[in-house]
């Protein structure tokens, strides 16, 4: 446990130096960097939740509702209808994003106490919450790339979406996203595995 709260705070230290220098910063004419940011410690992570043993100790250790319960820090995705409030996120990424966040988070702390009261009641909620939480996070990551300024932006020219890509709400997609994802991943797998009840037989 000690280990993997060093990684988490040495990866968070990492985003705010990144993030502080703009290695992230959106601009019209040059190819997005955020995609590495969001996507290399997603595969770095799910390589080790697969196929490290540590990894895998730590995350036998931790119940399954905490997994769940912990994400209510989605809630945070209000932000996002509040600066599209205030005119500085285009709504295109605001609504979907702020909205899917919201109730993820919200919903967290109920799906975990529902499973904390019948595991296999209830197995079928948590799935359900966890793909439902990865579509939004797809859904706000595809929305984020192609409202801000890149050459592959779509939407938003109007009102491009560069405060997604500057300290310190970049760090929602390069720090928040990349947990979420790996919360979800992990609460999946303790989903997939049998109950100690079920190899004893």
């Amino acid at each position: 446990m000690r280990t993997t709260a060093i990684v988490l705070i040495g990866w968070f230290a990492l985003a705010i130096v990144f993030a502080v220098l703009e290695a992230y910063h959106a601009e019209a004419d040059h190819i997005p960097t955020i995609q590495y940011g969001i996507f290399v410690p997603i595969l770095i992570g799910g390589f080790l939740v697969l196929r490290s043993p540590s990894v895998k100790q730590v995350i036998d250790a931790v119940p399954q509702q905490w997994i769940v319960g912990v994400q209510v820090y989605r809630a945070l995705g209000v932000i996002f209808l509040i600066l599209y409030a205030t005119d500085r996120l285009p709504g295109l990424f605001a609504w979907p994003a702020g909205l899917g966040d919201v109730l993820v988070g919200v919903l967290a702390p109920v799906v975990a106490l529902a499973y904390a009261r019948a595991p296999h009641v209830n197995a079928d909620l948590v799935s359900l919450w966890n793909i439902f939480g990865l579509v939004d996070l797809v859904v706000a990551v595809s929305t984020g790339v192609l409202t801000s300024p890149s050459p592959v932006q779509l939407f938003a020219f109007d009102q491009p979406n560069e405060l997604i890509t500057v300290f310190p709400l970049v760090l929602i997609p390069v720090f928040l996203v990349p947990v979420s994802v790996l919360l979800h991943l992990i609460s999946l797998t303790k989903l997939n595995e049998p109950s100690p009840q079920s190899q004893s037989e």
